[in-house]
């Protein structure tokens, strides 16, 4: 909001007090959740009470009320929730979010002229001074608000009037003068004279529960089958879906299934040149059978998909699709519109490239092209294509390499008649980027979580992303493998890693995933890299899914403890504990009222065990600091019996982790009776 300026040089009209009020000395800063001044929304879900607070104050002793005034961003009428001065200034206020939709709100700060009537006259009177006059002034502050006031609170006042009118007894009219009732009704009818309005209109979005809660299954629908001579079709697959949904998942998350083209196509292990029964890989979507709104012959129909989605529903189960926005030589898209691709001095479109890895079978769009809005419009149109199918949520592969300002556009208008509809960000690059793209409005992003092993990397990174700003903005959807990333520690460190890994995914945040095959501890590198050797990218596989030494079991009892246990869908209730000894990492979540709360400590080295003392902070469990209390161990169902100072000890072949429901003891209380 740009500030009036006056020019005292020049001579002024006598103002008229109704029509020209001094500037109002309310000064309102410090606002939170304010993302870079009010650019980008903040994120909650249905069902959250969004916490506004702000420095709030002005020159002078009066007292101040605020509010914080709030709305649907499609709708026009401000409801309002009442803030209250915290300390040093600080103001909070709240409001429930009850709809999967965009919310706006803001603050309306105001001098409070009955509030320091009140404390002026109570000062007064409390002394025993004379309050005559005083009264008269609280008078005509209640004649004010009487023109505003309705139904009750209007009755109220009159009466408080009529009492001061009576010039009784000063003792009686002050005690009427300051009865709850009056209060309640003055606050409702007070004058907002002097007040200011913060100069921006904030935004939350308010997502449904499954953004913030949810377990991914990542899987080739095309290695779902039984016969290693072609690939599964989508009704082979949907006979995978309830072994996925027993283990506990809520989303199917499927790489792409378009048609794939045939100009360049990698044969196995990425090789030039594939043999005449070499798949493709997926990424490289668009042949002569359609583009990014058809099906993969080998796959099935359309409605075999919708099939799939419907069987996957039954179940308690979404699908995610892969959205991948590139083509092959082959698409459509490269053969009308060339204006869509980056062009080389040569005439021939410029292909993908990560030096040295080249890949001829996928065109790049590119988002600087002139030819931008009719791009644009056609990218939305994938997308709308999918939610028409039954699709709700969308893995974006590298949206880093497109336009950030395309993916605020793009996500916006899509939520705006689907407020629905969840997107993840796949992007591994520079933090800022990463944080950008949260910004503009991806649901969840993936996290650098992959690659964080040790415990002080581990504890400064998720203490970041779950205490500091960024858990405004930013939900991290924990991957400890892809397709196209098997890290070193799952490499060396074998089922303890997997254990390991796969625990502390699940647990420091609220949505997390799993690439298929990690459940049976697959770990076959290209030697010195990390990725999968004979990847699904480039071949159809037939797994062994009753593979010895498989981790099944694992993985379903704690998505079961996940879904029994409310502190663990939360995101941003993550806190670290201390723990002497560096290979152990111990953690906790709660539920806002403390009746739920899990303990996690994992070992965090795949080849040796390690004990360690635990240092808890009872006193903010609620606990008295030499009180014993009990712990439920969630993966045995064991009760133990433990203190503030704890030892434990965690062997990776064992169990690398373990997970507590802490109890404090029930006493029970004896009352003699008759019988």
């Amino acid at each position: 909001m740009t500030t009036q300026r006056l020019d005292l040089s020049q001579p002024l009209s006598v103002p008229q007090p109704d029509t020209l009020e001094p500037p109002s000395g309310i000064i309102i800063e410090r606002v939170q959740p304010e993302i870079d001044g009010g650019r980008y929304p903040a994120k909650r879900v249905a069902g959250d009470i969004l916490e506004v607070s702000a420095d709030i104050f002005k020159d002078g002793h009066d007292t101040i009320a605020a509010v914080v005034k709030y709305r649907r961003k499609d709708a026009d009428d401000w409801q309002e929730a009442e803030m209250r001065h915290v300390d040093n200034d600080r103001w909070v206020g709240h409001f429930l979010l009850t709809d999967n939709t965009r919310c706006v709100y803001t603050i309306e700060a105001f001098p409070d002229r009955w509030a320091t009537w009140q404390d002026e006259v109570e000062k007064k009177f409390d002394a025993g001074q004379d309050v005559a006059l005083e009264l008269r002034e609280g008078r005509l502050i209640l004649k004010d608000a009487l023109s505003r006031a309705s139904g009750d609170d209007r009755d109220a006042l009159a009466a408080a009037i009529a009492v001061v009118d009576n010039d009784g007894n000063q003792a009686t009219t002050v005690r009427i003068l300051l009865a709850p009732e009056v209060e309640a009704a003055m606050r409702r009818a007070r004058s907002r004279r002097g007040g200011k309005v913060y100069d921006r209109e904030l935004e939350v979005v308010v997502d449904r529960l499954a953004a913030r809660y949810a377990a991914w299954y990542e899987m080739f629908p095309r290695s779902a089958g039984t016969d290693p001579t072609r690939g599964a079709t989508f009704a082979e697959a949907s006979q995978r879906l309830p072994v996925i949904a027993g283990m506990g998942f809520d989303v199917v998350y499927l790489t792409p299934i378009h048609p794939i083209g045939r100009a360049f196509r990698k044969g196995k292990n990425n090789t030039i040149g594939a043999g005449p029964d070499d798949p493709g890989v997926p990424y490289g979507i668009g042949s002569e059978e359609g583009g990014h709104d058809a099906i993969e012959p080998g796959l099935g129909t359309l409605e075999d998909f919708r099939a799939f989605v419907a069987a996957a529903a039954a179940l308690g189960m979404e699908v995610a699709l892969d959205v991948a926005f590139q083509a092959s030589p082959d698409h459509l898209w490269a053969k009308e519109h060339p204006e869509w691709f980056t062009i080389r001095p040569d005439g021939t479109i410029h292909y993908a490239e990560n030096p040295p890895k080249k890949y001829q079978d996928i065109y790049p769009l590119n988002f600087d092209t002139l030819a931008w809005r009719e791009l644009w419009l056609e990218l939305r149109r994938v997308i709308l294509f999918w939610v028409a199918q039954g699709v709700k949520t969308f893995r974006v592969d590298n949206p880093h390499t497109k336009s950030i300002v395309f993916w605020e556009w793009l996500i916006a208008d899509v939520q705006h008649d689907h407020p629905e509809v969840i997107f993840l960000s796949e992007a591994f690059t520079r933090p800022k980027v990463m944080k950008a793209l949260a910004k503009a409005g991806f649901t969840q992003s993936y996290t650098y979580f992959t690659w964080r092993n040790f415990k002080s990397e581990l504890e400064a990174y998720f203490t970041e992303l779950t205490q500091s700003e960024m858990t405004e903005y930013y939900r991290g959807n924990l991957f400890p493998n892809t397709h196209d990333i098997l890290p070193f520690i799952l490499q060396e460190g074998g089922r303890p890693a997997f254990k390991m890994r796969f625990a502390l995914a699940a647990t420091l945040s609220s949505v997390y995933g799993i690439y298929s095959s990690y459940e049976l501890g697959e770990n076959t590198p290209v030697p010195g890299r990390e990725e999968y050797l004979n990847s699904e990218k480039y071949e159809h596989k037939v797994w062994d899914w009753d593979r010895p030494g498989n981790i099944i079991p694992y993985i379903t009892r704690i998505n079961a403890i996940r879904r029994a246990h409310p502190a663990l869908h939360r995101y941003d209730n993550l806190r670290f504990y201390p723990s002497d000894d560096e290979n152990i990492t111990a953690y906790g979540k709660a539920t806002a009222d403390g009746e739920d709360r899990v303990l996690i400590v994992v070992n965090l080295d795949p080849f040796d065990a390690h004990e360690t003392w635990l240092h808890l902070p009872l006193a903010e469990w609620g606990l008295e600091p030499d009180e014993p209390f009990q712990v439920e161990d969630l993966l045995s169902g064991e009760t133990h019996l433990w203190h503030a100072h704890q030892h434990i000890r965690l062997d990776p072949h064992d169990e690398p982790a373990r997970l507590y429901a802490v109890r404090p003891i029930r006493r029970v209380s004896y009352v003699e009776g008759c019988g």
